[in-house]
């Protein structure tokens, strides 16, 4: 192998780069960015960056010491077996790394509506955030959540639409979802309320009532950045769809990042993660796969949100719980833990509890059995509550 075609110059992209150059991979490596900075965290764009504490999150990289030809401003176009066709031509490969993340989903209508992904939409959006800005924010998620937080502390009006009947309800379900309503002092929040449409002036719900809004942010969610795979040889399914050594369908290739589906071990699924930490620790798995050696990747699923002055931390899988039980109390700190019918961790949310978070995500990781009784005690350390 002396070619390796890295699409997507990302966190995923980025870290691996590194790790490829770090086991000794001495060929050449071309790293294709679509934006024309260079690379950067997102995570940050949400909290530090929107709400004015930092310009920019670059990743502290040297990509001219690890001797990588970065294109940046460049698309993939398409692929065919050894050659990504770019906007600026053919790039031949022996070994591809597909990491071009995750696009943000948007709704019709003519208006102007904002999305944050990039660092150019937080700049520009935290410069419509000034006192008495009518914002409408579709979406109560975690983005949502988050740049509802940012708008608020500017002194704008805030209404955050939501099609489920609780914040955050699509992540982590309505029963939590509805403990952090309060959180949303001063905002109008819709709960239950579809849109039709963002048009000029503001968002047109089903329905037929126009709320009014200078700026409308859209934070639906996103979809895996593959369209430029379909004419590939390549399985898509709700991304690049990979075994658990982050192997592609095609040869010499591996997905990494928000766009990679891989098959969990643990889980016994399929999952697709789109959070900091995925990015982070997947690119190594991908660089040895890619070099031949036999790594697999099996993590337990880790993120974390700032909103309304809490800090909400999620480990595990919480699909693979049957049960929900929680620890401590709503007015103060609290967490959510799924349990199997085993009684083992299959995920924990921890609001304002960071040791739940750090204790639960090893508990999950060994397997162990909880003793239920202890566990709904928030003054025992939940390592004490392993059976």
């Amino acid at each position: 192998m002396n070619h390796v075609v890295v699409v997507g110059a990302g966190l995923a992209g980025v870290r691996t780069v590194e790790a490829l150059r770090a086991r000794g991979f001495g060929g050449r490596i071309t790293l294709i960015g679509q934006e024309r900075h260079r690379p950067y965290d997102r995570p940050p764009l949400s909290k530090a960056v929107l709400l004015g504490n930092a310009d920019n999150s670059f990743v502290d990289t040297d990509l001219a010491a690890l001797d990588v030809d970065f294109w940046a401003g460049v698309s993939a176009k398409s692929l065919r077996k050894g050659v990504v066709e770019t906007t600026e031509g053919e790039l031949g490969y022996d070994g591809l790394v597909i990491a071009t993340g995750a696009e943000p989903i948007m709704l019709p209508g003519d208006g102007p509506q904002h999305v944050l992904r990039t660092l150019d939409d937080a700049h520009e959006l935290r410069a419509m955030l000034v006192p008495g800005a009518r914002v409408a924010i579709i979406g109560a998620g975690w983005i949502g959540a988050e740049v509802a937080t940012a708008a608020r502390r500017a002194g704008c009006e805030v209404t955050v639409i939501e099609a489920g009947s609780a914040p955050l309800a699509t992540a982590v379900g309505t029963e939590i979802g509805a403990r952090t309503e309060r959180w949303y002092d001063g905002i109008d929040l819709r709960l239950d309320t579809m849109v039709d449409s963002v048009d000029e002036g503001g968002v047109r719900l089903v329905g037929g009532e126009f709320v009014d809004a200078h700026v409308v942010v859209t934070g639906i969610g996103v979809r895996p950045a593959v369209e430029w795979l379909a004419g590939a040889d390549v399985d898509l399914h709700n991304g690049v769809v990979t075994d658990e050594h982050l192997r592609a369908s095609l040869p010499d290739t591996v997905a990494v990042g928000d766009c990679a589906a891989w098959w969990s071990r643990r889980w016994q699924t399929r999952l697709r993660v789109e959070h900091w930490d995925t990015a982070i620790n997947a690119p190594e798995v991908a660089a040895a796969t890619l070099m031949g050696e036999e790594a697999v990747y099996d993590p337990v699923p880790y993120f974390w949100s700032e909103q309304f002055g809490h800090m909400l931390q999620y480990a595990g899988h919480h699909p693979a719980g049957e049960r929900l039980l929680y620890r401590g109390d709503l007015d103060g700190k609290w967490s959510a833990v799924w349990l199997t019918a085993g009684d083992t961790l299959a995920a924990v949310l921890a609001v304002d509890r960071p040791r739940d978070l750090v204790q639960g995500r090893k508990i999950i990781d060994a397997g162990h059995r909880l003793d239920t009784e202890r566990l709904v005690d928030p003054d025992v350390p939940l390592r004490d509550c392993v059976v």
